[in-house]
């Protein structure tokens, strides 16, 4: 057993080595300029044509209703002096959303503030722009992952790993073709408009975290290997950094939350709107969970993060002592790379990642939609992931203490 854990850890070291002279792909994405020039108008979508079975990006009764949508929406871009650019149906939550490009006189939030006096339009909001909370780095790589010392993750999945959750993985794009990933994914779609669907390395590293393959005899093993991932690229990379935009986030997330996942991971943050909302409030109504990163150099942590009900995640032990604010591991974590290869990340991101694997655990043991996370503090701090397997797994509460899993596997 020791040999099998040297020769591991020496083979991810050196396929990690090999990452250090690999030069990374950037994916051509929208400038952040672009998304400044453009805003969201909402058109109240008619409640009689909803079909509770209709198929994703339609909804409509029929193409007349469509058209005269569309007819609205290009009179509203005349009258406003805008320029349609693209429209999504959202009949879940009850609008249209229809992008428009500002001229360049004027300032997407005054043309936001301008439009949404119109009777005929229910809201607009200027597209805002999200970046993912993490960094990757090249330093040497330690042999064991974070969670296999602090999460005692092998005893974990002596309970569960995972089996028959969904997850909807709303980042970059993932290398599904990764060896650690392979077969991992059941959807893998892009939502960034006017881009090829790409493999990127956030999302192929909060894939990783989440749900590579166990003893496969190479690389990591996720903290739920035993979950299913639908991939939704909402986000890009651009100059280094992975951002995002209203638009396709607003997109992801109808997608997830119309395929019922159970978990939806968003490691990212950034201002809050009122479309992102809105969907989020639909999904957690819906029993979905949603786990997100914490950045603490915004206001409540950011957007997702400061949506009641959410699951904030930050990596840090010197996130806030109030509010509800998990701590998990997050720094020095080896995992999934583009190009079949592992590397080292920090961040909020990576820590996140960790908890929606945590709780896929808690969801295959008890279908509950609370993620029902024990920790240092009644409402955050670090989290006791035996000790929240546990209750899942056995009923019990915080009293059963971390490790007792003979319990709840009788004894095996």
């Amino acid at each position: 057993m020791i040999w099998r854990t040297l020769f591991r850890g020496l083979a991810i070291a050196l396929a990690t080595l090999g990452a250090l002279f690999a030069v990374p792909a950037i994916a051509r994405g929208e400038s952040a300029a672009e998304s400044d020039r453009q805003i969201l108008v909402m058109v109240r979508h008619p409640p009689d044509h909803y079909r509770l079975n209709g198929g994703y990006g339609g909804g409509y009764g029929d193409n007349l209703t469509r058209s005269a949508r569309e007819r609205l929406a290009r009179e509203i871009a005349r009258q406003y002096r805008l320029t349609l650019v693209e429209d999504w149906p959202m009949p879940m939550i009850g609008v249209d959303c229809f992008v428009m490009a500002v001229p360049d006189e004027r300032t997407a939030p005054a043309a936001a503030e301008q439009v949404s006096h119109d009777s005929n339009v229910e809201w607009a909001e200027p597209m805002a722009l999200y970046s993912a909370q993490g960094t990757a780095h090249n330093d040497p790589l330690y042999a064991a992952e974070p969670a296999a010392s602090q999460w005692h993750l092998a005893d974990l999945h002596r309970v569960a790993s995972g089996k028959g959750v969904k997850i909807a993985v709303i980042d970059s794009g993932i290398d599904a073709n990764h060896p650690d990933l392979a077969g991992q994914l059941i959807v893998d779609r892009n939502f960034v408009a006017g881009q090829s669907l790409v493999a990127e390395e956030h999302g192929t590293a909060v894939a990783g975290i989440i749900a590579a393959k166990a003893d496969n005899g190479i690389g990591i093993a996720g903290v739920a290997p035993g979950a299913r991932l639908l991939g939704l690229r909402a986000c890009w990379q651009s100059k280094g950094e992975t951002v995002c935009d209203t638009l396709s986030l607003a997109k992801a997330l109808y997608f997830a939350a119309e395929s019922k996942s159970d978990i939806i991971n968003m490691s990212l943050a950034g201002p809050d709107t009122r479309l992102l909302r809105a969907i989020i409030l639909v999904a957690l109504s819906r029993g979905t969970t949603i786990v997100t990163a914490y950045d603490s150099k915004l206001a409540q942590g950011g957007f997702p993060a400061s949506v009641s009900g959410v699951v904030a995640v930050s990596n840090s032990v010197l996130a806030p002592a109030r509010g509800h604010v998990y701590t998990a591991p997050g720094n020095d974590v080896p995992t999934t790379e583009p190009g079949g290869r592992w590397f080292l990340v920090n961040g909020s991101s990576f820590a996140a990642a960790h908890v929606s694997g945590l709780v896929a655990l808690t969801r295959e043991r008890r279908r509950s939609p609370s993620a029902n996370l024990v920790s240092q503090r009644p409402d955050g701090g670090t989290i006791d992931a035996c000790a929240t397997l546990m209750r899942a797994a056995a009923g019990c509460d915080c009293s059963c203490g971390s490790g007792r899993f003979a319990a709840a596997t009788g004894g095996r």
